[in-house]
């Protein structure tokens, strides 16, 4: 499994919500502060987007595309001095499957959808600029297909069309961030835009999918084919964080899925990790995750609840600290924000 697919996986990535607009006369429309991430495609018409704490909204056309990531309000609007309605008093629920029709439709027409994130959100939202604009020349290249089919769900309802339309809608986000990857600047630290790096995404690839080996430099090194010390820096400089801390935390990360959704034993994961004793693993993952397994597992299953350090936003798990097996003092690097490692 790739990189971002892990990710997406692990998080256990699905559509809160997800169906279309269609958008009649002049309109105003706030959305109020979410949680996860939303997705729209404007299929027709053009409107304005204003996101709160950017100085500057968005003309969004026919075709174009846009992310939203920070959980801040924004609002859709054909003109931005008129005064925002609340999308709550226009949207009624249930919204999954359904194309809403305001103000009798025929002027802004859009798709997408609202994704809620289980686990870790940081792992991808951290570092993501509050909203990523894809243009339509784009979008036709990369989504149409998507578009199109998710269009003929909604427009005439099958049995079976809410779970299509979802994997529709996760099928666009997908797209989405691909493009961005695509047309991301050069220069950017983080683990996502690492990703367009065809070198260090081979080592990143060979990590996420064999947490368990005991890997050294030299192997992973080998996997990005670069020598030793080039391979450091450049993984560094790229990532933010070295490879072995990488490894160590997101070995660690698989750790507290398999303990919040499984009922494998603190035993059977630790070994399943690369880990020879449960108490080393124990040790490494309290550093990591600021909860012995146990409490961690207790906490997740039975309170629902974040845990740890992952419950401060301040904190980012794929932050490592020394090398995986040492167990030393936690390293500085613990104590970064999460703005030292941007995805």
């Amino acid at each position: 499994m790739d990189p971002l697919s892990s990710v997406l996986s692990l998080l256990k990535l699905r559509s809160y919500t997800s169906g279309g607009f269609d958008i009649g006369g002049d309109f105003s429309i706030e959305f109020k502060h979410y949680d996860g991430i939303k997705c729209y495609v404007l299929v027709s018409g053009e409107c304005w987007l204003e996101v709160e704490g950017i100085p500057n909204p968005m003309r969004i056309v026919a075709g174009d595309c846009f992310m939203l990531f920070s959980g801040t309000k924004f609002r859709l609007a054909s003109d931005l001095s008129l005064p925002p309605v609340d999308a709550l008093s226009l949207f009624r629920p249930p919204l999954d499957g359904a194309i809403a029709t305001i103000n009798g439709g025929g002027t802004s027409f859009g798709l997408g959808g609202h994704f809620a994130l289980s686990g870790d959100s940081s792992i991808l939202l951290n570092g993501m600029p509050p909203v990523i604009h894809l243009s339509g020349q784009q979008e036709r290249a990369a989504m149409r297909w998507s578009l199109e089919k998710m269009m003929e769900e909604l427009r005439n309802p099958q049995p079976g069309g809410s779970l299509v339309v979802e994997h529709l809608a996760q099928m666009m986000l997908v797209q989405a961030l691909r493009l961005h990857l695509a047309e991301a600047p050069r220069g950017g630290t983080g683990w996502f835009l690492a990703l367009a790096d065809q070198q260090i995404s081979a080592a990143i690839a060979a990590i996420h999918s064999e947490p368990a080996r005991r890997w050294t430099l030299q192997q992973l090194a080998e996997r990005a084919n670069m020598s030793r010390s080039a391979f450091a820096f450049r993984f560094k400089e790229i990532v933010g964080v070295s490879p072995m801390d990488y490894l160590t935390r997101w070995r660690m990360l698989v750790a507290a899925d398999r303990l919040a959704n499984s009922g494998d034993t603190i035993s059977a994961i630790s070994l399943s990790l690369g880990y020879e004793s449960e108490s080393a693993f124990s040790t490494a993952f309290k550093r990591v995750m600021g909860l012995s397994p146990r409490l961690y597992g207790q906490r997740r299953t039975t309170l629902g609840i974040p845990c740890g350090r992952e419950s401060d936003s301040s904190q980012f798990p794929l932050v490592a600290s020394a090398e995986e097996d040492k167990l030393a003092a936690p390293s500085p690097l613990i104590q970064k924000t999460l703005s030292t490692f941007r995805i």
